[in-house]
């Protein structure tokens, strides 16, 4: 445990490293930072520091930079700060379609923070049905809206095999209505199942056709959850100007599995969680940190969150994330 003096050189430091990307020298902090207590002192202090595994000096006559240690017990401390304090959401401009709602808030993460924005969109598969209309468009082509009770809106033209009368479409959106009104994915699919078994009578093949789009439409939805913006900010920071370290990390992201696996604690937690360092899952994210929180209140939730390096400004990161996950509840309940 650090006694208060030790963590408020610790802090001083950590909040110079981030703003100046350099190490950090016992002057520095004396002449910048209120730490009561002299120079030889703040000196002992830091060397303490590194003993004990939060600080490293890079070179001899350097000075020296945080560990992933010493970013964990500046944040666990900001933590407990931020927690007590109330954060007003995002006002995020009225969508119609929730990817234009999701690129919207990506881009206001990367705005807030210079930072990577990563936000995976609520899972449209756990999503409940909230209503289906079947609209005519020609007499061998017709169009269906999926709308779920979370604000996602799937649409998919079909042609048909044989012309359908408007009448005849309408009989089946009533049918659809009535069977999928508060079912998921997962329950959508039994029901095409007791459909086509034998011995349920004559199966209605215009409303089995239906329900397989359906279910085409909500798992290719899925697939593309992920939304991210930011990769020049990333880049135009000091640790990744050598393109070679950022690599790992843009792939990772490009993954939507890798990063799903990522960001799997977020959705797990009601809480907000940072990672830093090598307290991420995968070695190729050693180098960076990560804040994430989700957003919704059902089983569909999604994630926001910011990826950018260790020395990245934690408080306004958390404060990002946060404001942006809040904004997103609000606009999809």
């Amino acid at each position: 445990m650090l006694n208060e003096r030790r963590r408020r050189v610790l802090s001083a430091l950590v909040e110079e490293y981030i703003v100046s990307a350099t190490p950090v020298g016992s002057r520095t902090l004396v002449d910048r930072y209120e730490l009561g207590c002299s120079p030889a002192t703040v000196r002992n202090e830091l060397s303490i520091l590194e003993e004990t595994g939060y600080l490293v000096q890079p070179h001899v006559s350097a000075g020296r930079m945080p560990t992933d240690s010493g970013y964990r017990d500046f944040v666990d401390r900001l933590l407990e700060h931020l927690d007590a304090t109330e954060t007003p959401p995002a006002a995020l401009a009225p969508a119609a379609e929730i990817d234009d709602l999701m690129r919207e808030a990506s881009a206001m993460l990367t705005r807030l923070t210079d930072s990577l924005a990563v936000v995976l969109a609520p899972s449209v598969s756990l999503a409940r049905v909230k209503r289906v209309d079947l609209l005519s468009m020609a007499p061998n082509r017709a169009l269906f809206v999926l709308i779920t009770e979370s604000g996602q809106v799937l649409n998919r033209h079909l042609e048909l095999a044989e012309a359908v009368t408007p009448e005849r479409l309408a009989e089946v959106e009533r049918a659809l209505n009535a069977s999928l009104d508060g079912k998921r994915a997962d329950q959508i699919r039994p029901l095409r199942e007791a459909l086509l078994a034998p011995g349920a009578g004559e199966a209605d093949g215009l409303l089995d056709l239906f329900l397989g789009e359906i279910l085409s439409a909500l798992q290719e939805a899925d697939r593309d959850r992920l939304f991210h913006v930011g990769v020049p900010a990333l880049l135009a920071q000091p640790e990744f100007h050598d393109a070679d370290r950022a690599r790992p990390v843009i792939e990772t992201v490009e993954d939507g599995l890798a990063i799903l696996s990522v960001l799997s604690d977020a959705l797990a937690s009601e809480r907000l969680s940072v990672r830093i360092g090598h307290e991420n899952r995968r070695a190729e994210l050693g180098g960076v940190s990560i804040v994430a929180t989700h957003y919704g209140t059902s089983d569909s939730d999604g994630v926001v969150a910011v990826i950018g390096p260790t020395r990245m400004d934690y408080g306004r990161a958390i404060g990002a994330v946060r404001t942006v996950a809040e904004g997103l509840s609000d606009s999809l309940s």
